[in-house]
């Protein structure tokens, strides 16, 4: 009996610490929770890869730390579509949810704002602020008419919503294509208000008619739910709000809780710079005239270690962003042809026509007209301006060589005044910028007198007598 008492005590001491580590009060998520700080996450300017890739690592942040929410504080202008549509993907998948809140006052969600504000599991908006506008632009640089409300895509009385395109297209091939963008957007806007159950007229309408709302009117038509002056307010009223994630519901606890903002690491501010239109078409530029100008100097090193970094940096920027292949080639095809005048002047021909490749080129290069995603007018006038001062002083220079005297080389020696260094007639020697060279005369030449080289031959200079070098000189010999 003692026996099997030491036999069951280990057995009901196993299932008591089993039963120990199943029972709520050891389970660590609910302790983290409640102490855990709501992440605040900024959305500033144009929206574009590095956005993404900021907003990606701050909700990866945000559900490793527990956080009970996290808010995105909008003021943009809008974006690329890739980069807005990657962001709401993150959104909907993300095990935190997410408040979006167009703020502080002054703030605007246009464009691509609109989208991941309707994205969000619960959206609001400061006094003073505004969204919509979220009709896309389309690619090729030309401003999209046809999903402006024209004749033809207009949304009115007399045609259905439920039936947008019942017309036939009368207009061009890119009237077309718009109108499938205008379409898709639609159909894309509609899905996530119906999913967070906001309003759809309004999805609809800020696409196809550039439809904005400001902050109360968009409260009224419930595109939004909260109208909240600050982060603490929204926070207050937050509370207690269900919210979908995935296929549950999640009640809010955000009262009284610490707000921690979550900045940019070093990877993105590096990957927001760089992905810069106007720098990265400063670094094509700086990589091609490094790498040319290492090529027609080798040795120098410097223009290519510089010119080979920024050319990978400008590759890695252009391949995220919305760019026209035919714009890069046109740059590369003009920076050639401006150093190839360089290399072999052909009168300005070749400059001239690298200049025009160049301005072309930057002018088409970004295939987009989405704000703050295109090369300034201002620095493509730049660098054509400072394109055209090198190249006319390169050639203002090279036109300048060519009626100076010849200082190096062998040819040198044409201009240099020689001494006989022996009585000779023929072949003899003579003295000349301190070195003692071989030298023929067709004339009698006495010690000491004063020469003139008429031509090198090798190792021998041809000579003459300085006063009889006019009468002297063989025919079609050149000093």
């Amino acid at each position: 009996m003692k026996l099997g008492r030491w036999v069951f005590l280990p057995a009901w001491g196993l299932v008591a610490f089993g039963l120990l580590l199943l029972s709520p009060a050891h389970t660590a998520a609910p302790a983290t929770d409640a102490t855990a700080d709501v992440v605040l996450l900024e959305i500033q300017g144009g929206i574009g890869p590095a956005s993404h890739d900021y907003l990606r690592r701050g909700l990866a942040r945000a559900a490793a730390d527990g956080a009970p929410a996290v808010v995105l504080r909008i003021d943009t202008p809008g974006g690329l579509d890739a980069a807005t549509r990657d962001i709401n993907r993150a959104i909907l998948a993300s095990p935190v949810p997410v408040i979006a809140w167009v703020g502080p006052s002054g703030a605007r969600a246009a464009s691509a704002g609109t989208y991941i504000v309707y994205a969000s599991h619960l959206a609001a908006m400061a006094p003073a602020t505004s969204l919509g506008a979220a009709t896309p632009v389309p690619l090729g640089g030309a401003p999209n008419r046809e999903a402006e409300p024209e004749p033809e895509p207009k949304i009115d009385g007399e045609r259905s919503r439920d039936a947008p395109d019942a017309k036939p297209s009368r207009g061009r091939d890119d009237g077309a294509m718009s109108r499938k963008a205008v379409n898709d957007a639609v159909a894309y806007l509609r899905s996530l208000a119906e999913l967070r159950g906001r309003n759809v007229d309004f999805a609809e309408a800020a696409v196809r008619d550039a439809a904005t709302l400001t902050a109360s009117a968009a409260l009224d038509q419930g595109v939004i739910e909260i109208l909240a002056t600050d982060i603490d307010d929204l926070l207050r009223q937050a509370d207690g709000r269900e919210v979908q994630l995935g296929d549950r519901r999640q009640a809010l606890s955000t009262a009284e809780r610490t707000v921690t903002p979550l900045a940019p690491d070093w990877r993105n501010r590096i990957l927001s710079v760089i992905t810069e239109p106007a720098v990265a078409y400063l670094l094509l530029l700086v990589g091609l005239y490094g790498l040319m100008f290492e090529g027609y100097s080798p040795g120098a090193i410097v223009p290519g270690v510089v010119g080979g970094i920024c050319l990978l940096l400008a590759l890695y920027a252009l391949q995220v962003l919305p760019v026209n292949y035919v714009g890069v080639a046109l740059i590369v095809l003009g920076v050639a042809l401006m150093l190839a005048e360089i290399a072999s002047p052909s009168f300005g021909a070749l400059g001239i026509g690298g200049m025009v490749a160049l301005v072309v080129g930057s002018v088409v290069l970004f295939d987009t007209e989405d704000p703050g995603f295109g090369v300034p007018g201002g620095l493509i006038a730049g660098i054509a301006v400072a394109s055209g001062l090198v190249f006319m002083t390169t050639l203002w220079l090279a036109a300048r060589s060519r009626t100076r005297p010849v200082v190096t080389g062998v040819d040198e020696l044409l201009s240099e005044p020689a001494t006989a260094l022996d009585d000779f007639h023929g072949r003899g020697r003579v003295a000349i910028r301190g070195e003692t060279w071989q030298a023929d005369s067709a004339t009698p030449v006495r010690r000491g007198q004063r020469l003139r080289v008429l031509q090198v031959d090798g190792l021998v200079l041809r000579v003459a007598p300085a006063a009889a070098e006019a009468s002297t000189r063989p025919e079609g010999d050149k000093p």
